[in-house]
């Protein structure tokens, strides 16, 4: 644990709990991640954990704890962002009914609750505006989830607003904006942002009534499947001078994956064939009891979901086909404990928000029975994680370690179960944003799937790194670049059967063979009046393609812009950023880690990027 870290615990008086955070890896980097439920379960009060969420939203507008220190100045880029702009109902009529110091108090903590909720979901605080909150999330770090996260947090924002008995509405809109630390008149200015997103965003909470979330037609194209929605139509907003399309978000939509959300009407499946063939291999070898596990990596876009998707449509032919289990990990849910398993669950047993806890106990107790027929701890174990009363079975008092190898060894105990009815398809989706339990779990899971008939297939990008490999039952499978003709093949069944052959060969040539990539260049390319731009990058594209800059951290992310804009001399690149000739070295290897450029040996025999759009991403950041 750093100092930081155990020197603010100590300021706000919960100094106890820094070697219980050391002894889970909680930093300050997913701190504000926990949900109270696993606050709960690392051992704090309902009081402490309210006295720490309440101290984490004073700090949340931080970006570094050090008091002898200002942070480090953000320059300002162009970038994709989804900007949350949320106003209390009825302000002024609630200041003329308390005293105005009461009124304050009641204001700050609605501050306090909806800077939480923010925080929670991946997003900045930009400025309270008097009863209302400006959000961004997408900056200062982009995320490709990050308009699902905006409205995640909206919905959350109106929940507990009204526990404040409040109301509040919500305006979220997406685009590209200027967004930057600025200097001027001796102060600086953070996050300071130019554009009429945030105008947007303020017009559409405008539009809202009373516990209502709207959003406009980018973040509404983003989001795909993953919310529940009401289309009201054109709408003309002051200020802005043509009609815009909006929608009110209604719920989120139980899905079992990202790629759910993401799917709408499927291309046909293109290459592939032999990773196909080896997956169902692998399927039929587990079913015969033969332990088998599939380690399915390859980056963002180049079609490991996709895969899947196909595998488990070939094997639902089978006159038996697999109980298929999905578990997705999330990229703000790695410090939560089990988050996967648990939404899976949650997905498995049908539970509703119009489920009452008895309805959702006798849901959860019929999804248990399929696998074992004595499942009075598993609903003892699991009722609490899933913030149900542990009354029902009876309540099993454990330390939070010892509980969760219970859990563990329960949830194997009854994927093991189930596995014994009917052969079963485990799927565990990017895994590079795994939580330590869950991943504890697979390890634990590995050695014991023997003679079950069981397939896990774990799906995960190239950064990430595990002794899993190592395991005799493991097959590594590696998705490359699609070739020149599959992706001319992806193009014409993307919709793009009339565009011309110059067209198509530009599509493939900046797609880079990424099957992702390759259809949303056709699809912009469809939907464009002004034909095919070498420079332009799809708007679905752009805060994938922005993640992937950031996670370099800035000082590898200045080199990728400045190489963006000279190109591939090396020599020249020295000149440029004046960086010693071992650092810019260390800066180039972490881009070729990262899979942003091709090294051609060293640093001083040159370098390409991998594709023309990551290298576009990184020239129009730059003002």
């Amino acid at each position: 644990m750093s100092n930081d870290l155990r020197y603010w615990l100590q300021q706000i008086g919960l100094e106890q709990y820094a070697e219980t955070f050391a002894a889970n890896d909680i930093e300050f980097d997913v701190l504000p991640e926990l949900s109270d439920q696993d606050l709960k379960e690392l051992g704090l009060s309902l009081g402490h954990r309210r006295r720490l969420q309440r101290a984490l939203a004073e700090r949340a507008n931080e970006t570094v704890i050090d008091s002898a220190s200002e942070p480090p100045r953000r320059n300002a880029e162009r970038r994709q962002l989804t900007v949350l702009f949320c106003d209390l109902v009825g302000s002024t009529e609630l200041s003329g009914r308390h005293d105005p110091e009461d009124f304050g108090e009641l204001l700050r903590r609605y501050h306090d609750s909806l800077t939480a909720v923010v925080v929670r979901y991946g997003g900045y605080v930009a400025n309270y505006l008097g009863d209302g909150i400006l959000a961004y999330f997408g900056w200062p770090r982009a995320d490709e989830d990050q308009a699902a996260q905006a409205i995640r947090a909206g919905l959350d924002a109106i929940v507990v607003v009204k526990k404040l008995a409040l109301e509040a509405r919500v305006g979220i809109a997406s685009g590209m904006v200027v967004v930057g630390d600025i200097e001027g008149a001796g102060r600086r200015q953070t996050g300071a942002i130019a554009g009429e997103t945030p105008n947007l965003a303020a017009r559409l909470q405008a539009l809202a009534g009373p516990g209502q979330v709207m959003i406009g037609g980018l973040t509404r194209e983003l989001i795909g499947g993953a919310f529940i929605l009401d289309e009201l139509g054109p709408k003309q907003l002051k200020g802005i001078a043509e009609p815009v399309r909006v929608w009110q978000v209604l719920t989120e939509r139980s899905l079992q994956s990202r790629f759910e959300a993401r799917a709408g009407r499927l291309t046909p499946f293109i290459g592939r064939e032999h990773e196909l063939a080896l997956l169902i291999d692998r399927f039929e070898r587990a079913a015969t009891g033969d332990r088998q596990a599939v380690l399915l990596c390859g980056e963002a876009g180049i079609g490991k979901s996709r895969l899947l998707q196909r595998l488990f449509e070939k094997l639902s032919s089978l006159p038996q086909p697999p109980t298929r289990i999905r578990m997705q990990c999330l990229p703000f849910h790695t410090a939560t404990l089990l988050h996967p398993v648990f939404c899976q669950l949650e997905y498995a047993a049908s539970f509703s928000a119009e489920d009452t806890a008895e309805a959702k106990l006798d849901k959860l107790e019929a999804l248990l029975r399929e696998g074992a027929d004595d499942v009075a701890e598993g609903m003892a174990l699991l009722a609490p994680l899933l913030s149900l009363p542990a009354d029902r079975h009876g309540v099993i008092e454990l330390e939070a370690e010892r509980r969760k190898e219970r859990v563990l060894r329960f949830l194997g105990d009854q994927l093991i179960g189930l596995a014994s009815r009917n052969c079963v398809l485990l799927i565990f989706e990017d895994v590079h944003w795994l939580d330590p339990a869950t991943r504890e779990f697979i390890d634990q899971l590995l050695p014991r799937i023997a003679d079950v008939p069981i397939l896990i297939v774990i799906t995960y990008r190239p950064e990430f790194q595990s002794e899993w490999p190592r395991h005799p039952p493991v097959t590594a499978l590696t998705l490359g670049r699609l070739s020149r003709g599959q992706g001319i093949e992806v193009v014409r069944a993307a919709g793009g059967a009339a565009l011309s052959e110059d067209i198509v060969a530009r599509i493939g040539q900046r797609a880079g063979g990424v099957p992702l990539f390759i259809e949303e260049l056709t699809k912009s390319v469809l939907d464009s009046d002004v034909g095919f731009g070498d420079s332009e990058i799809p708007e679905t594209l752009q805060t994938s393609l922005s993640a992937r800059l950031d996670r370099l951290g800035p000082e590898a992310k200045e080199v990728a812009q400045i190489a963006a804009v000279i190109g591939r001399e090396a020599e020249l690149l020295h000149a440029v950023t004046r960086k010693p000739a071992q650092s810019l070295t260390a800066e180039l290897g972490r881009l070729v880690a990262a899979e942003i450029v091709l090294s051609a040996g060293s640093a001083t025999d040159g370098y390409a990027f991998r594709h023309a759009l990551i290298q576009d991403a990184a020239y129009q950041s730059l003002l």
